[in-house]
């Protein structure tokens, strides 16, 4: 014969009365005869014991990093002609070009003196259907046309430019269509059968670069590493740009495809100096 219990329970406001509950269920555990209906009594109750919703937590800071963004404005950075391309807001620097001239927003804030020769740099972004941008480093404040100092790591998931996001422009090139490489095409290219990053979702891009050694990361996957010959020296890259030895970090605006905007945000832009 079953024992039918019926009672009812307040939601516990602390641990003590919460232990209370227990015990009552434990008591009223043993006037049952079946161990299996004893089991989903307290199981039907177990929510009753849960605490209120918790904060979020909060991710732990990742050691040596520090922000190049104060989440707000464009304070520490500075953009030549075309500057309505760069915007701050909501915790994010949102690039969107609508015209036809590039824009460049550069790093010239406190954080070692806004010049970086080692570095581990990540930066969240997310890209929109059409988007072409980069981020450049070993760069130079220029106030117009793109950027002839240092290396862009492109930032195009879906723009008509078969370059894809985590190529060295002009050096090293990552692809997964639909466009393809020319015919005739001799730079060094890694084809993907699938993206491993797309339009409209959050990745994050890491450039860390060692006296020349240069590693691109995609959602902390290792895209490839490239070495820069005479990393000492300022020299002529493969690309057509020179290399410098050390330089600031820009984000760039590129020009959209007909009938198209290019639109990137970017958000938590994070570097950790390296030893030289």
């Amino acid at each position: 014969m079953m024992v039918r219990v019926s009672m009812t329970f307040a939601a516990p406001s602390d641990k003590n009365s919460g232990l209370t509950i227990l015990n009552a269920l434990g008591q009223c555990a043993d006037t049952m005869n079946s161990k299996r209906n004893a089991f989903l009594f307290v199981a039907a109750l177990l929510p009753l014991l849960a605490p209120g919703p918790s904060p979020a937590q909060t991710p732990a800071a990742e050691e040596g990093f520090v922000s190049l963004f104060d989440g707000k404005s464009l304070d520490g950075w500075k953009v030549g002609d075309n500057a309505g391309v760069f915007s701050a807001h909501d915790g994010m620097i949102v690039m969107e070009c609508s015209n036809h001239r590039p824009a460049h927003l550069f790093y010239e804030g406190d954080v070692n003196h806004h010049t970086f020769k080692n570095f581990d740099l990540r930066v969240d972004v997310m890209t929109y259907p059409g988007c072409n941008s980069g981020i450049y480093f070993h760069t130079k404040f220029q106030d117009a046309g793109f950027p002839r100092l240092g290396i862009e790591c492109q930032v195009d998931n879906s723009h008509s430019d078969w370059r894809r996001t985590g190529s060295l422009y002009g050096i090293k090139e990552l692809t997964w269509g639909p466009q393809t490489p020319p015919e005739d095409n001799k730079e060094d290219t890694t084809v993907f059968a699938t993206p491993p990053v797309t339009d409209n979702v959050w990745y994050t891009q890491e450039v860390i670069c060692e006296n020349g050694n240069v590693t691109v990361k995609l959602d902390g996957k290792k895209m490839f590493e490239y070495k820069v010959a005479d990393a000492d020296t300022e020299h002529k890259l493969p690309s057509g740009m020179t290399w410098l030895p050390e330089g600031t970090i820009a984000l760039q605006g590129h020009p959209p495809m007909p009938d198209h905007i290019s639109k990137a945000s970017f958000k938590n832009i994070r570097i950790k100096i390296l030893p030289d």
